[in-house]
């Protein structure tokens, strides 16, 4: 029996992962819902376009309406969501009561565990969720698995991406490529890592370093929020180390930090003239919309190093990924990458490759068969061993 896939947030990343739904999956129905019909229609007319027939359909969708989203959910097989992070708990809640499969965006860690905490009612009604399936988290962790999979003896992970625009501008040489709230959290939340075998909390912004990645040049790393997810409480016992740092232009993170130093991410209730605001919303609205003004292609770099550090005679194994906004389809490189990662590992749901239950990202498929399925989509994977 062909799969109903339902897509909720027409966005970037929705319409990316429709697009991979399309051309990859056995598909026998793709809806597209979003709050906006119009936005829905536009981004289904786009993929049918693009794959020359009838694939998608859009709806009208209320993301936070338990009567909208259940009606949606209803007829589906499986959900993507591509909503903003916070959503995705009560989104679950919905999934499970009408029996379907449920694979997100994520980006926050603490989020994330919500929805892992559903595992026992998903299992009991049959359903699989698996949150943090896009970009970082989601391909970068897949890359991490690919090095312990090809190398037995690593233990330790870095993983490195960015996405950044093709012709930088000053003072940020950045451009908006998904939700800016989602960004601002990278920046502000502490990261997870595991350091020499125990969970640590780092403050983001923060072991800032510069590394040579061709064909870019020098990069500036530094610790964001959300990357590892739960990667390291899951290998944690089998590895001693696992981290993840975001790649810049070098400058990057100092402006980011006046920012955060001077308040303009807090959460708490203001007054100014009169009005109660939120610094982060204003901050989020006003920066959002002064860089969307900004255009440019996109391009994204990844790297993933393994270590055996107990020997110091081995060699690191290396994983690099670099990708460019595809003329062709008109679809950037962040939206690739994410979207299609989605699409993956939610197709993998589909077919019973996944238990059933909440579970973690890193435990719901492996590796090589993720790397198998990116190249696949014509993402080249390099390695330094020629794996």
């Amino acid at each position: 029996m062909k799969a109903h896939y339902a897509i909720l947030g027409s966005g970037m990343q929705g319409t990316a992962a429709a697009y991979d739904l399309a051309r990859f999956a056995d598909a026998e129905t793709i809806t597209l819902g979003d709050v906006s019909l119009g936005r829905a229609e536009a981004a289904a007319a786009r993929v049918n376009a693009l794959v020359g027939r009838e694939a998608c359909r859009a709806a009208a969708v209320d993301a936070l309406g338990f009567d909208s989203i259940s009606a949606f959910l209803e007829p589906a097989t499986t959900l993507l969501s591509c909503v903003p992070y916070w959503m995705h708990p009560r989104i679950a809640d919905v999934a499970i009561a009408t029996g379907t499969h449920m694979c997100d965006l994520g980006g926050n860690t603490d989020v994330t565990h919500e929805t892992l905490a559903k595992s026992a009612a998903a299992e009991a009604a049959g359903v699989t969720l698996v949150p943090d399936c896009g970009l970082a988290p989601g391909l970068v962790n897949s890359l991490g698995l690919f090095l312990l999979e090809r190398r037995p003896g690593v233990d330790t992970v870095r993983l490195y991406c960015g996405v950044l625009p093709q012709h930088p501008e000053p003072p940020l040489n950045y451009k908006v490529t998904f939700n800016v709230e989602g960004l601002v959290t990278e920046y502000d939340y502490n990261a997870v890592v595991l350091r020499e075998g125990e969970i640590v909390e780092v403050p983001t912004l923060s072991e800032l370093e510069t590394m040579l990645v061709e064909p870019l040049g020098i990069m500036e790393a530094f610790t964001t929020s959300g990357g590892t997810s739960t990667a390291p409480y899951t290998l944690q016992g089998r590895i001693r180390n696992y981290e993840y740092k975001t790649f810049r232009f070098p400058g990057h993170c100092a402006a980011m930090r006046l920012y955060r130093d001077f308040g303009l991410w807090r959460e708490d209730e203001i007054e100014v003239r009169g009005v109660k605001v939120r610094p982060k919303d204003v901050f989020c609205h006003v920066f959002g919309e002064a860089l969307s003004q900004y255009e440019d292609t996109d391009q994204c770099i990844i790297r993933a190093i393994g270590e055996n550090r107990a020997d110091a005679n081995s060699t690191p194994i290396v994983a690099d990924i670099y990708d460019q906004q595809d003329e062709a389809t008109g679809f950037t490189s962040m939206e690739r990458l994410t979207g299609f990662s989605l699409s993956i590992v939610a197709q993998a749901a589909t077919a019973g490759q996944i238990a059933k239950g909440a579970v973690r990202y890193e435990n719901a498929m492996s590796g090589t068969d993720f790397v198998t399925a990116i190249r696949a989509r014509g993402i080249e994977v390099r390695t330094n061993t020629g794996d």
